[in-house]
């Protein structure tokens, strides 16, 4: 396989996301030919470490931080190491340099669902460029490939749908009583259709529930999803947590009801994957790539129809043996998401485009 520059700037010390599928990413990939490019003080082996601010999360300064690098550093780089392709997990790559880049899509939701923002130009602006210029476009779906085609014209010859993968040392069935709470994992963001979830759980009137969200809160959206509660006279029943380490989170998945991942679109949904590596029954969205990750395992529901939402609460709760059929098929669906089976997609694919 050709000489190889991973970039694993998003790689930090509280991965969400792209910074998770980056790090596993970079342990599964076979080490010969690979020189990876990690931000300095994470405890981590690299070989070639970068500066932290270029870390994600740290505002516009941090984003140009990260063009000016990519644009200037990274060729630079991959002159002197001789190499032959920047392996990117993410849509970013050298554009004004001759550079050969194959990058992962992960989705398209800035597009689907525009907003008045930086990110929106970002995917308007410099993210066409980038799937024109790249070698092959990864993609984390056959929904985020389809999406590529039609909404960015990325003729379908370069686009490589492939599967992502879990850790199976962090997530896994463990013996636990199952509590009366429903897990959400995620931003705040409004494709995550937080409203509809918990206007369904005041309507499926299971008051001796609570709702336990999981993400970061955001100035932008929080505010608002707070107030629906409190009209809903349901603060009693949420409880809000940050960012978590990953042994609360398995902690969680296994205590809790099921996962509501009932987004209106998502490019992959991992936290519905850990969820089925933990037993755990999942109420999952019918729409984008979801139905891909869960297959005939959870419960789907229309995201637009609150009904459908809390209809799905209520059957969980409600069906005795929810618990016994979600423990014995959901770890074997996850076990066909491993991470050194994308591995070895990703190096395939490369092997047939030297």
């Amino acid at each position: 396989m050709s000489s190889i520059v991973f970039n694993g700037s998003y790689i930090t010390k509280k991965d969400t996301g792209i910074g998770v599928v980056s790090r596993e990413l970079l342990n599964s990939l076979s080490s010969q030919k690979i020189t990876s490019l990690i931000p300095k003080d994470l405890g981590i082996k690299g070989d070639i470490y970068i500066p932290n601010n270029l870390s994600p999360g740290q505002g516009f300064r941090s984003h140009c931080r990260r063009l000016y690098w990519l644009q200037k550093v990274v060729p630079s780089i991959m002159d002197k190491l001789n190499a032959e392709y920047f392996l990117s997990p993410l849509l970013e790559a050298p554009i004004f340099e001759n550079v050969k880049s194959i990058v992962l899509a992960h989705d398209v939701i800035p597009i689907r669902y525009p907003s008045i923002s930086f990110l929106t130009l970002y995917h308007l602006v410099y993210i066409p460029l980038i799937l024109k210029q790249s070698k092959i476009v990864l993609c984390n779906s056959t929904s985020t490939a389809n999406d590529l085609n039609k909404f960015y014209k990325v003729p379908k010859y370069k686009l490589f749908p492939i599967k992502l993968g879990y850790n199976n040392k962090k997530y896994y069935p463990i013996k636990k009583t199952r509590k009366k709470f429903f897990l959400i994992i995620g931003r705040h963001n409004p494709h995550k259709n937080l409203e509809r979830v918990i206007k369904a759980f005041s309507f499926a009137k299971i008051n001796d529930y609570k709702l336990v969200f999981v993400g970061a809160a955001d100035k932008r959206y929080t505010p608002s999803l707070l107030k629906i509660i409190d009209d809903l006279n349901l603060r009693h029943l949420c409880i809000w947590k940050g960012w978590i380490d990953d042994e609360e989170k398995l902690l969680l998945l296994n205590e809790c009801q099921a996962l509501i991942i009932a987004s209106l679109w998502e490019g992959f949904g991992l936290p519905a994957l850990e969820a089925m590596a933990c037993g755990t029954p999942v109420i999952a969205s019918e729409r984008g790539s979801l139905p891909e990750v869960i297959g005939d395992y959870g419960y789907c529901v229309n995201p637009f129809d609150i009904q459908s939402i809390a209809s799905a609460m209520n059957a969980v709760i409600n069906d005795k043996k929810c618990f016994e059929k979600a423990f014995h098929k959901g770890p074997a669906r996850a076990e066909s998401f491993n991470w050194f089976e994308t591995a070895k997609a990703i190096e395939k694919i490369i092997y047939s485009i030297d």
